[in-house]
């Protein structure tokens, strides 16, 4: 490949050498992929149908819900195709189109479960407020300034990397076209400006994270001042699943992406990417249903009517 190229095509690393062990990825990563389409379908269903979820909390549960959508269909299916065909090849546009959307759907997360640290620092701080600070015109302009700067932000990300002059190949350490893969094909003083916007970005990012530390640490203050243990366990339900969905996406893309280079391998880097890209979507739903009653009765009674079209509501909040 000649200096300052456009490849007409990628090669992604593929998870095994001998095609049985790609079927029984293929195999893993399907299982994987139905789980999330059942489980977040769910929750779009019974967060859309049931009147009695159409609260803030629950309307940044449904966003939630696809972007983990989003998340997963961006890069799992053609995991899945080129494990199914043996191939590892991925052309340029459908690169571009991965690293958009990847960048896309992995920003709208984490600056909504900003958002949602917010909601639940108001409902349990200031309670008498939430009414007047959490209002529905308020969550749907905070969900449109969010959706807005994402797109803007993974359009000048993907336009900034992809105009540059790849180098170094076309094989990526990837399963997928990721953003830190293509960058490392460019040439040594072309990728200066695509730098400057992952600096911003960081930035930005260590914001929204010193944001959600201080507001935990302001809900954690106010649930242990609850004199009745019931109203502390009440107010710790509608927050710990939203920790546990915040430490699983951030610890594992800090640890991908700020791990010491002497641990780097191809086979960690593929564990990871799966681990922060192909895990979370799935799980989320499941964190989510555990500990609150009313999601849980809310999709038990979606699925209940997918079986029946007539029938008494078994299911009340205890």
């Amino acid at each position: 490949m000649s200096n300052s190229t456009f490849p007409i095509e990628f090669l992604l690393l593929p998870f095994a050498d001998t095609h049985e062990l790609q079927l029984l990825q293929f195999a893993l990563f399907l299982g994987i992929y139905l789980a999330a389409l059942l489980g977040n379908s769910l929750i779009l269903t019974a967060v859309t149908c049931d009147h009695r979820l159409h609260t803030p909390m629950y309307f940044f549960l449904l966003n939630l819900s696809l972007i983990d959508l989003g998340t997963i269909t961006t890069t799992v299916p053609k995991a899945m195709a080129n494990s199914l065909w043996d191939t590892t090849t991925i052309s340029y546009a459908s690169c571009a189109t991965q690293v958009f959307f990847s960048i896309l759907f992995v920003a709208a997360e984490f600056y909504l479960l900003t958002i949602m640290a917010y909601d639940r620092y108001v409902a349990i701080c200031k309670p008498l407020h939430y009414g007047t600070i959490m209002s529905n015109r308020t969550c749907v302009n905070m969900i449109a300034v969010l959706w807005g700067s994402t797109f803007l932000y993974a359009v000048l990300h993907t336009a900034s990397t992809f105009s540059l002059p790849l180098c170094q190949g076309n094989a990526l350490d990837q399963f997928f076209c990721e953003l830190p893969q293509i960058l490392k094909l460019s040439c040594s003083d072309a990728y200066l400006r695509e730098a400057g916007l992952l600096v911003v970005s960081a930035c930005l990012l260590s914001g929204c994270f010193v944001f959600l530390v201080l507001s935990y640490m302001q809900i954690f203050k106010a649930v242990l001042r609850i004199p009745l243990q019931q109203g502390r366990h009440k107010a710790f339900s509608t927050c710990l699943p939203h920790l546990a969905v915040v430490s699983l996406f951030i610890s594992t893309g800090i640890f991908a992406y700020l791990k010491p280079p002497s641990i780097s391998s191809p086979f960690l880097n593929l564990l990871l990417a799966v681990l922060y890209s192909v895990v979370p979507p799935a799980l989320n739903p499941l964190i989510y249903s555990m500990q609150n009653k009313e999601l849980k009765c809310a999709v038990r009674r979606q699925i209940w009517g997918m079986f029946s079209s007539t029938y008494k509501d078994p299911f009340t909040v205890q």
